[in-house]
Protein backbone atom coordinates (compact mmCIF):
# COMPACT_ATOMS: atom_id res chain seq x y z
CA UNK A 1 0.00 0.00 0.00
CA UNK A 2 1.01 3.57 -1.15
CA UNK A 3 2.68 5.77 1.81
CA UNK A 4 -0.75 8.55 2.38
CA UNK A 5 0.52 12.06 2.51
CA UNK A 6 -0.02 13.77 5.63
CA UNK A 7 -1.44 17.45 5.17
CA UNK A 8 -0.79 19.76 8.08
CA UNK A 9 -4.31 22.09 7.84
CA UNK A 10 -3.78 25.46 8.45
CA UNK A 11 -0.80 24.22 9.83
CA UNK A 12 -0.59 22.52 12.73
CA UNK A 13 -3.80 23.87 13.73
CA UNK A 14 -4.99 21.84 16.63
CA UNK A 15 -1.48 23.03 18.36
CA UNK A 16 -1.21 26.55 17.12
CA UNK A 17 -3.25 29.28 15.52
CA UNK A 18 -4.47 28.32 12.23
CA UNK A 19 -2.50 29.87 9.23
CA UNK A 20 0.37 31.71 11.08
CA UNK A 21 4.04 31.31 10.44
CA UNK A 22 3.91 29.52 13.78
CA UNK A 23 1.35 26.54 12.79
CA UNK A 24 2.99 26.05 9.55
CA UNK A 25 6.31 25.79 11.11
CA UNK A 26 4.84 23.09 13.95
CA UNK A 27 3.79 21.07 10.93
CA UNK A 28 6.86 20.69 9.26
CA UNK A 29 8.49 19.62 12.72
CA UNK A 30 5.96 17.14 13.06
CA UNK A 31 7.11 15.57 9.90
CA UNK A 32 3.96 16.75 7.84
CA UNK A 33 4.03 16.42 4.15
CA UNK A 34 2.72 19.13 3.36
CA UNK A 35 0.87 21.91 4.72
CA UNK A 36 -2.39 23.52 3.92
CA UNK A 37 -3.32 27.30 3.83
CA UNK A 38 -5.87 29.76 2.83
CA UNK A 39 -5.63 33.12 1.08
CA UNK A 40 -7.62 36.14 0.29
CA UNK A 41 -6.27 38.91 -1.91
CA UNK A 42 -6.16 42.73 0.33
CA UNK A 43 -7.30 45.94 -0.74
CA UNK A 44 -3.62 46.98 -1.98
CA UNK A 45 -3.56 43.55 -4.14
CA UNK A 46 -1.39 41.48 -1.96
CA UNK A 47 -2.15 37.53 -1.34
CA UNK A 48 -1.88 37.20 2.38
CA UNK A 49 -2.38 33.85 4.43
CA UNK A 50 -5.94 33.79 6.44
CA UNK A 51 -8.97 31.51 6.40
CA UNK A 52 -12.15 33.57 7.16
CA UNK A 53 -13.61 36.30 4.88
CA UNK A 54 -13.17 38.90 7.95
CA UNK A 55 -10.28 39.16 11.26
CA UNK A 56 -13.31 38.91 13.81
CA UNK A 57 -12.43 35.11 14.85
CA UNK A 58 -8.88 35.45 14.98
CA UNK A 59 -8.21 39.36 15.50
CA UNK A 60 -11.26 40.55 17.34
CA UNK A 61 -11.55 43.23 14.53
CA UNK A 62 -14.37 42.46 12.52
CA UNK A 63 -13.32 43.65 8.63
CA UNK A 64 -13.12 42.10 5.54
CA UNK A 65 -9.77 40.96 4.89
CA UNK A 66 -9.96 42.43 1.40
CA UNK A 67 -11.08 45.68 2.38
CA UNK A 68 -7.66 46.17 4.54
CA UNK A 69 -4.29 47.11 3.45
CA UNK A 70 -1.31 44.30 4.10
CA UNK A 71 -0.27 47.09 6.26
CA UNK A 72 -3.62 47.40 8.25
CA UNK A 73 -3.48 43.82 8.33
CA UNK A 74 0.24 43.15 9.78
CA UNK A 75 -0.73 45.42 12.87
CA UNK A 76 -3.19 42.42 13.86
CA UNK A 77 -3.08 39.88 16.28
CA UNK A 78 -3.83 36.65 15.09
CA UNK A 79 -1.83 34.61 17.98
CA UNK A 80 -3.62 35.43 21.03
CA UNK A 81 -6.48 34.10 21.18
CA UNK A 82 -5.06 30.67 20.36
CA UNK A 83 -2.91 31.30 23.71
CA UNK A 84 -0.51 33.62 25.61
CA UNK A 85 2.67 31.85 23.90
CA UNK A 86 1.33 32.88 20.63
CA UNK A 87 0.75 36.67 21.45
CA UNK A 88 2.12 39.07 18.58
CA UNK A 89 1.90 36.45 15.29
CA UNK A 90 1.00 37.89 12.38
CA UNK A 91 -1.08 37.20 9.26
CA UNK A 92 1.72 35.65 6.84
CA UNK A 93 1.96 36.39 3.01
CA UNK A 94 1.77 33.89 0.73
CA UNK A 95 5.86 34.85 0.16
CA UNK A 96 6.68 34.31 3.85
CA UNK A 97 4.46 31.09 3.95
CA UNK A 98 6.29 29.59 0.93
CA UNK A 99 9.74 30.28 2.12
CA UNK A 100 9.47 28.33 4.85
CA UNK A 101 8.36 25.13 3.01
CA UNK A 102 11.08 22.22 3.17
CA UNK A 103 12.86 20.61 0.79
CA UNK A 104 10.90 17.81 -0.47
CA UNK A 105 7.53 19.26 0.35
CA UNK A 106 4.96 20.72 -0.48
CA UNK A 107 1.35 23.11 0.08
CA UNK A 108 -1.97 23.04 -0.84
CA UNK A 109 -3.18 26.54 -1.29
CA UNK A 110 -6.56 27.11 -0.68
CA UNK A 111 -8.05 29.96 -3.13
CA UNK A 112 -10.74 32.12 -1.16
CA UNK A 113 -11.06 34.73 -3.27
CA UNK A 114 -12.30 34.69 -7.23
CA UNK A 115 -10.23 34.27 -10.17
CA UNK A 116 -9.03 37.97 -9.46
CA UNK A 117 -6.32 36.45 -7.23
CA UNK A 118 -4.56 34.25 -9.81
CA UNK A 119 -2.50 36.50 -11.48
CA UNK A 120 -0.83 38.03 -8.40
CA UNK A 121 -0.53 34.26 -6.65
CA UNK A 122 0.73 32.89 -9.60
CA UNK A 123 3.82 35.72 -9.36
CA UNK A 124 4.12 35.25 -6.00
CA UNK A 125 4.66 31.14 -6.56
CA UNK A 126 6.98 31.94 -9.28
CA UNK A 127 9.18 33.72 -6.92
CA UNK A 128 9.16 31.09 -4.38
CA UNK A 129 11.55 28.47 -6.64
CA UNK A 130 9.42 26.30 -5.53
CA UNK A 131 8.90 23.46 -8.15
CA UNK A 132 5.52 23.28 -10.00
CA UNK A 133 4.76 19.86 -8.08
CA UNK A 134 5.09 21.37 -4.81
CA UNK A 135 2.62 24.05 -4.82
CA UNK A 136 -0.93 22.60 -5.51
CA UNK A 137 -3.91 25.38 -6.01
CA UNK A 138 -7.13 24.10 -4.70
CA UNK A 139 -10.87 25.47 -4.61
CA UNK A 140 -14.56 25.21 -4.36
CA UNK A 141 -14.70 27.48 -6.68
CA UNK A 142 -14.52 26.34 -10.31
CA UNK A 143 -14.17 29.14 -12.32
CA UNK A 144 -11.15 29.37 -9.87
CA UNK A 145 -9.44 25.96 -10.84
CA UNK A 146 -9.97 26.96 -14.82
CA UNK A 147 -8.47 30.51 -14.46
CA UNK A 148 -5.31 28.22 -12.30
CA UNK A 149 -5.13 25.72 -15.15
CA UNK A 150 -5.24 28.81 -17.90
CA UNK A 151 -2.96 31.20 -16.12
CA UNK A 152 -0.52 28.60 -14.13
CA UNK A 153 -0.80 25.28 -16.15
CA UNK A 154 2.23 23.88 -14.77
CA UNK A 155 0.97 23.88 -11.70
CA UNK A 156 -1.55 21.23 -10.32
CA UNK A 157 -5.13 22.42 -8.98
CA UNK A 158 -7.62 20.48 -7.69
CA UNK A 159 -11.27 20.99 -7.11
CA UNK A 160 -12.34 21.04 -3.50
CA UNK A 161 -16.01 19.88 -2.81
CA UNK A 162 -17.98 18.66 0.35
CA UNK A 163 -19.87 15.47 -0.05
CA UNK A 164 -22.57 15.99 3.05
CA UNK A 165 -23.39 19.50 2.68
CA UNK A 166 -26.18 18.90 4.83
CA UNK A 167 -27.36 16.19 6.27
CA UNK A 168 -30.73 15.71 4.14
CA UNK A 169 -29.13 16.00 0.93
CA UNK A 170 -27.19 12.47 -0.38
CA UNK A 171 -23.19 12.82 -1.35
CA UNK A 172 -22.47 13.61 -5.26
CA UNK A 173 -21.81 10.19 -6.76
CA UNK A 174 -18.21 10.11 -7.83
CA UNK A 175 -19.49 10.12 -11.79
CA UNK A 176 -20.65 13.57 -10.94
CA UNK A 177 -17.62 14.86 -8.97
CA UNK A 178 -15.87 13.80 -12.05
CA UNK A 179 -17.71 15.40 -14.10
CA UNK A 180 -17.28 18.64 -13.10
CA UNK A 181 -13.74 18.24 -12.52
CA UNK A 182 -13.28 17.31 -16.04
CA UNK A 183 -15.11 20.66 -16.67
CA UNK A 184 -12.53 23.38 -14.77
CA UNK A 185 -9.73 20.93 -15.95
CA UNK A 186 -8.89 19.93 -12.41
CA UNK A 187 -6.11 17.71 -11.81
CA UNK A 188 -7.49 16.13 -8.27
CA UNK A 189 -10.30 16.12 -6.11
CA UNK A 190 -10.02 17.55 -2.95
CA UNK A 191 -13.25 16.11 -0.54
CA UNK A 192 -14.68 16.13 2.93
CA UNK A 193 -14.07 12.54 4.58
CA UNK A 194 -17.38 10.75 3.67
CA UNK A 195 -18.39 6.82 3.64
CA UNK A 196 -19.03 7.40 -0.23
CA UNK A 197 -15.46 7.30 -0.23
CA UNK A 198 -14.58 3.50 -0.81
CA UNK A 199 -12.19 1.66 -2.95
CA UNK A 200 -14.51 1.82 -5.92
CA UNK A 201 -14.83 5.35 -5.67
CA UNK A 202 -11.82 6.19 -5.33
CA UNK A 203 -10.48 3.23 -8.09
CA UNK A 204 -13.06 5.22 -10.35
CA UNK A 205 -11.67 8.61 -9.84
CA UNK A 206 -7.98 7.00 -10.66
CA UNK A 207 -9.19 5.57 -13.63
CA UNK A 208 -10.35 8.92 -14.62
CA UNK A 209 -7.01 10.84 -13.82
CA UNK A 210 -8.27 12.01 -10.95
CA UNK A 211 -6.12 11.32 -7.54
CA UNK A 212 -8.66 11.82 -4.13
CA UNK A 213 -7.57 13.94 -1.04
CA UNK A 214 -9.59 14.34 1.72
CA UNK A 215 -10.29 16.79 4.82
CA UNK A 216 -10.21 17.54 8.06
CA UNK A 217 -10.01 13.87 9.44
CA UNK A 218 -8.77 14.50 13.41
CA UNK A 219 -10.07 10.93 14.34
CA UNK A 220 -7.96 7.72 13.93
CA UNK A 221 -11.31 5.62 12.62
CA UNK A 222 -11.73 7.59 10.09
CA UNK A 223 -8.50 8.39 8.94
CA UNK A 224 -7.95 4.00 8.69
CA UNK A 225 -11.54 4.25 6.51
CA UNK A 226 -9.65 6.94 4.10
CA UNK A 227 -6.52 4.55 4.32
CA UNK A 228 -8.02 1.59 3.22
CA UNK A 229 -10.23 3.14 0.65
CA UNK A 230 -6.80 4.45 -1.17
CA UNK A 231 -6.90 8.44 -1.02
CA UNK A 232 -4.03 9.71 -1.90
CA UNK A 233 -3.72 12.59 1.28
CA UNK A 234 -5.37 12.76 4.61
CA UNK A 235 -5.62 16.39 6.07
CA UNK A 236 -5.23 16.68 9.79
CA UNK A 237 -5.12 19.46 12.40
CA UNK A 238 -2.61 17.45 14.19
CA UNK A 239 -0.51 15.88 11.45
CA UNK A 240 2.19 14.38 14.12
CA UNK A 241 -0.71 12.90 16.55
CA UNK A 242 -2.56 10.93 13.92
CA UNK A 243 1.14 9.79 11.92
CA UNK A 244 1.49 8.20 15.80
CA UNK A 245 -1.73 6.48 15.48
CA UNK A 246 -0.36 3.37 14.40
CA UNK A 247 -1.69 3.52 11.30
CA UNK A 248 0.83 3.11 8.95
CA UNK A 249 0.75 6.42 7.43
Amino acid sequence: MARIEIIAHRGASFDAPENTLAALRLGWAEGADAAEFDVWLTRDGQVVVHHDETTRRTAGVDRPVAEQSLAELRTLDVGRWKGPAFAGERIPTVAEALAIVPAGKRVFIEVKTGPEAITELGRVIAGSGLAPDQTVLISFSTPVVAAAKRELPDRPAYWIADLHPDDASRPPTVEELIAVAQSCRADGLDLSAHPAITPEFVRTANAAGFPVYVWTVNDPALARQMMDAGVAGIATDRPGWLRAQQLRL
